[in-house]
Formats: C-alpha cells, sequence, structure tokens
C-alpha cells in the first residue's frame, strides 16, 4: 500500500545529490538541463515502467494498489475504463450504458468483437460471475466497500465464512518469486444464479445491475480493477499456461525481478494500442528505482515515497511530476456528544483551521489542503477555508463566546511523529482562534480503534484512501453505508428521506434545530454537498503522489487515482534533447 504520508521510506538527501553532482553541469547551469535524466529515446515500443515492489498476485479481485492495480489495467478490460485526464467514464468492454430516471437501475450493452485472448467471446455472463465471486469472497476481496451499493452485495451472507478460500479460487495468481517466469492462472467457479442479486445477465451482451441507493456514477466505479472480469477455466487447461484475459496486454512472463506483458493480438482495440510490450520492474527502494531510471534502464517511475528533501531537489526538473493523491486526512467528529453534536461549532472548528499553514509547515509542501471531501473529479458547490471571524461568530451563536463553557477537545490520534506534529498546530489554532483548549491522546492502532466503536473520543484522527471516482461509493466509504436499526443488525436503507440543506439555513422556516443530533434520516451521506454541510467530519488535507517520466513516453497521464491507462501511450522514438 502506498503510505500516503511519505513517512515509512526515506530516501537520503546524500543519495540524491550523490545522483546529481553526477552531471556537474546540470547543477552550475540548471536551465540547460531540464530533465534530471537526459537518456536518448528507445528505437522499440517498449514501456520500462518501475511502481514499486514485485506484486503480491495478479487476480484482479485482489488488486488494492499498485503494483496491482496497474497490472490488472492492463491485463483485464472492465465495462468501462477511465479517461486518465478527465476521469470520466468511457466505454470499454461495453460500448454503451443507460441508467433508470432514479439512477438505481443501470443497463451495460458489450460490443459484439470483445473476446478473451483464447479467443472467446466476452460475455454478461462473465461478468456476473466474477461480480458475485466479489461477494463470495468478502474480506478477501480488495476494496469491498467499493461493493456496499450493489443489490445483493452490500452485505455478508448469514451462514459464509467472513474470508473464503479466494487463493483457492484462483490459487496459483499468487507470486512466488522463487519460481522464475512463474505464469500464474485464474481459475474461479461458476457460481448459480440468485434472484436476491442485482447483477444479472439479461442476454450474452445485456448486463443489468440494480442498485440500493441511486448513483449517478456508477460508470466511474465500475472502472475499478476488481471489477475486471476473470475466465473460468477448466481441469483439461495447462495450469502453467499464462491466464486468459481480456485487456490490451497479455502476461508473457512473471518473476521477482518483473513482469512483461505484450500487446494482446485478440483485444477489440488492437490497432490503437501503440506500445508493443510494457515491463514493470521491480524496484527495492526509491533510491534504486531513481537510480535505474537515471541510468536510462527505466521510462517510468511511480508509486516512489521521496522524502522532503528529495522532492526540493527534483521540483525543479521537468520530468517530475507531482499529483494529488484520491485520499484524505480527516478528524472525525462524535456527533453524539454535546456540544458538538451543534453543527455550529463543527463549523466553528473547520474555520479555524488555517490549513495552508498545515500543508506548508508541518508537512513541508507535500500535501494539498483539503477545502472539500474529494480531490478527484467536478468539484463544485461551498468549499471549506479558514474564516476565523466567522468561526467566532458560530461559536458564540452555539452559547460558548470567546470559549466560554466549552469542554477541553479530547482529540485522539494514532502514535506518528508527523500526526502529532499536526495535532499541535491545530490544537494551538483552536487555542488562538477560539480560546478552546485541547488534550491530544495518542494511541495505539488498536486504542484507537477501540476509542472509534466505542465513541470514548471527541474527534478522532483517519486517513481514508478513496479507490475511484464515484462520489456516491466515494461518500459511504467516508462516512459509512449503514444505520443502526433497534433490535436489528446493520442495513442499508432502501430509501432516505432527502437531505435538505436549507434546514439549517437562518430564518424564520428553521425546521431543523442545528443544535440536535442528527436524524436517522441524515444518516446517510452520499454527496460532497451534503458531507460539506454536515461537517461530521473536518477534512484536513490531500495527499499527494510523484512520479518521474522520461519526456519521449507520450499519453502516459497520472491523475488524482494514480491510474495511467496504458491505451494511449507510446514512445516517441523522434524524441531529441532540445
Amino acid at each position: 500500500m502506498r503510505n500516503l504520508t511519505a513517512q515509512r521510506m526515506v530516501i537520503s538527501l546524500t543519495a540524491l545529490a550523490a545522483f546529481l553532482l553526477a552531471s556537474c553541469t546540470q547543477l552550475k547551469q540548471p536551465q540547460s538541463a531540464p530533465f534530471f535524466a537526459e537518456t536518448s529515446a528507445p528505437p522499440k515500443q517498449e514501456l520500462r515502467w518501475s511502481n514499486g515492489k514485485s506484486p503480491k498476485s495478479l487476480d484482479p479481485a485482489k488488486a488494492a494498489y499498485a503494483p496491482e492495480t496497474d497490472i490488472a489495467r492492463a491485463l483485464y478490460e472492465g465495462l468501462t475504463d477511465l479517461d486518465p485526464r478527465t476521469l470520466e467514464a468511457v466505454p470499454a468492454s461495453a460500448e454503451r450504458w443507460e441508467a433508470s430516471e432514479d439512477n438505481r437501475t443501470w443497463k451495460f450493452f458489450l460490443r459484439e468483437d470483445a473476446v478473451w485472448s483464447n479467443g472467446k467471446k466476452v460475455t454478461a455472463e462473465d461478468f456476473v460471475r466474477s461480480i458475485k465471486r466479489l461477494g463470495e469472497a468478502g474480506t478477501a476481496t480488495a476494496h469491498r466497500e467499493l461493493l456496499l451499493n450493489i443489490r445483493g452485495l452490500n452485505a455478508q451472507p448469514k451462514g459464509t465464512d467472513p474470508k473464503p478460500n479466494l487463493d483457492s479460487i484462483a490459487a496459483n495468481t499468487d507470486t512466488t518469486p522463487a519460481k522464475a517466469d512463474a505464469s500464474p492462472t485464474l481459475t474461479p467457479t461458476a457460481t448459480p444464479a440468485s434472484p436476491e442479486q442485482g447483477v444479472v445477465a439479461e442476454s450474452a451482451t445485456v448486463l443489468r445491475i440494480d442498485l440500493v441507493h441511486p448513483d449517478k456514477d456508477l460508470p466511474k466505479l465500475l472502472a475499478h480493477p476488481i471489477f475486471r472480469p476473470v475466465f473460468v477455466t477448466t481441469d483439461k487447461d495447462d495450469p502453467k499456461a499464462a491466464p486468459i484475459t481480456n485487456g490490451p496486454f497479455k502476461l508473457t512472463s512473471f518473476n521477482a525481478e518483473n513482469v512483461i506483458l505484450d500487446r494482446s493480438e485478440n483485444y477489440w482495440a488492437r490497432d490503437s494500442v501503440k506500445l508493443e510490450r510494457v515491463s514493470f520492474v521491480a524496484a527495492a527502494s526509491p533510491e534504486k528505482a531513481l537510480e535505474a531510471y537515471r541510468e536510462g534502464k527505466l521510462d517510468a517511475v511511480t508509486n516512489a515515497e521521496f522524502s522532503p528533501a528529495a522532492l526540493k531537489l527534483l521540483e525543479p526538473f521537468e520530468d517530475f511530476r507531482r499529483t494529488a493523491h484520491n485520499a484524505l486526512n480527516i478528524y472525525e467528529v462524535n456527533t453524539t456528544r454535546t456540544p458538538f453534536n451543534d453543527r455550529r461549532v463543527r463549523e466553528a472548528l473547520s474555520l479555524a483551521i488555517e490549513r495552508e499553514k498545515i500543508t506548508e509547515g508541518e508537512l513541508q509542501g507535500t500535501t494539498r489542503p483539503a477545502d472539500g471531501f474529494l480531490p478527484a473529479g467536478t468539484r463544485s458547490g461551498q468549499r471549506l477555508s479558514s474564516d476565523v471571524r466567522r468561526a467566532q461568530s458560530l461559536l458564540d451563536e452555539a452559547g460558548h463566546p470567546e470559549g466560554i463553557g466549552f469542554p477541553v477537545i479530547q482529540l485522539v490520534i494514532n502514535r506518528n511523529d508527523t500526526q502529532q506534529r499536526i495535532a499541535k498546530a491545530v490544537a494551538q489554532m483552536w487555542k488562538d482562534n477560539l480560546s478552546i483548549d485541547t488534550n491530544i491522546m495518542v494511541r495505539d492502532p488498536a486504542e484507537i480503534e477501540a476509542a472509534r466503536a466505542s465513541g470514548a473520543f471527541d474527534l478522532i484522527r483517519r486517513g481514508v484512501v478513496l479507490p475511484t471516482a464515484d462520489e456516491t461509493v466515494s461518500m459511504l466509504s467516508i462516512f459509512g453505508s449503514s444505520v443502526s436499526v433497534p433490535g436489528d443488525s446493520t442495513v442499508m436503507p432502501e430509501t432516505v428521506s432527502p437531505f435538505r440543506r436549507e434546514d439549517y439555513d437562518s430564518g424564520p422556516s428553521v425546521s431543523v434545530d442545528p443544535a440536535a443530533p442528527l436524524a436517522a434520516e441524515q444518516a446517510l451521506v452520499l454527496t460532497e454537498e451534503e458531507a460539506l454541510y454536515q461537517l461530521r467530519s473536518i477534512p484536513l488535507y490531500f495527499p499527494t503522489s510523484y512520479s518521474l517520466v522520461k519526456p519521449y513516453v507520450k499519453g502516459f497521464d497520472l491523475n488524482a487515482l494514480d491510474a495511467p491507462s496504458l491505451k494511449s501511450v507510446e514512445i516517441d522514438s523522434t524524441w531529441r534533447t532540445r
């Protein structure tokens, strides 16, 4: 998993300086050396890409983060894909789709020329079986939260193992470094149809998906690697053969050092794929990846955790890229406690935080201030920014002028130097701007989970990774997807009263007391606008990711999901240093 705060692995300043000192001309005349590594363009269409260590699995159901997600996107194709620049959904195995008026029922129409690498046709039943497989796999599935809005997959079936043997379903997909050039195969089992399932093949080329809650962004969600179909193999198939896939590339070689993919001959849009080969080169450390890149052995480096010192040295070079990551750090508010059940208090605490000072100070410019909950996709409407005067006015309205009578805030954070520095900075801002005191409670992970489960906190720090550009699912990931019903288990409600922003506005028509606890119908947050108004969590900052890409690599577009599409990448063999 990417460490979004870039703390676990640190590139030493000395090591990086040594790389830079290798070219005295660069240091003396930086304007004549715009790139960190000046390497001639290779003559063939091969991308050599370091995106982390060796992958643990080639099973798309287990693709949680890079390098697994990058490889899954190359080997397998879902119903949809994402435009790497806009993160809007684009056709893939499905050439078009349509939704019901309430955005709860979707139909995807598969293209007739979509086939597997063995020439067999890709069918709607392939997607039904593969998506049901995700639900049956329970917590063994990467990002199980992405399934929660699909009818029939929103709860673990009773009587089933919460951790079914996904490894036995795809036993040979895990890496075995000791076995060179292992060729993993996927062997999922077919599953019987169930009327309760919300994924149905209406015909060989029409797939219907029924949702619990409306979702206008479902095509964006289905672009995630876990929703890509896998082929059912039989006992007659060679277990040592390369897996049968339906993406633009097929597996050629797989060992501890690299994964080699070649362009698929049977891919429906083969003529538009320029790269003939992609070599995923495992890197033992960021230093090793950086050295290989500088020596011309790599064309791109992603998923590398650079230190702030290294980032400052890399910043001037044109082949260095910085991208806001689709994740955020928040302080979750315990809205069951007084006075934090008063929305005015929550907004006051949020507006009193000067996020720019935190990102430039404690985080040394390695993150971006969070003025909302979603760094990716379309961002509109109300945004959060520091407004001390407004914060003081809100606290006054809530009955605590200049902090009088306000309890000491119990802020729970994890045992991390960076988070402790951030917490101290925020506490000082609350003290200076609102005259409120804070008790910072540093806890181990298990203690944090126990505090969160028991409600023994006022505010608690959380880091959330949002693996999709789907707004609805992202909100469910942050704020939860269920409500508690007395005398019953936690369930996904079929209908939820619409959130009404005017309920909190001032004026004679106010119908909800801002000091009252959140009503049951407000328990579900499905849009960023709702999240910004309820402020059940206070966003702090968005982490950033970094990469190095040679100037002759065209179409390698980084984005908030760290999901470049290899379909549009090519090597410009005519490129020359200017």
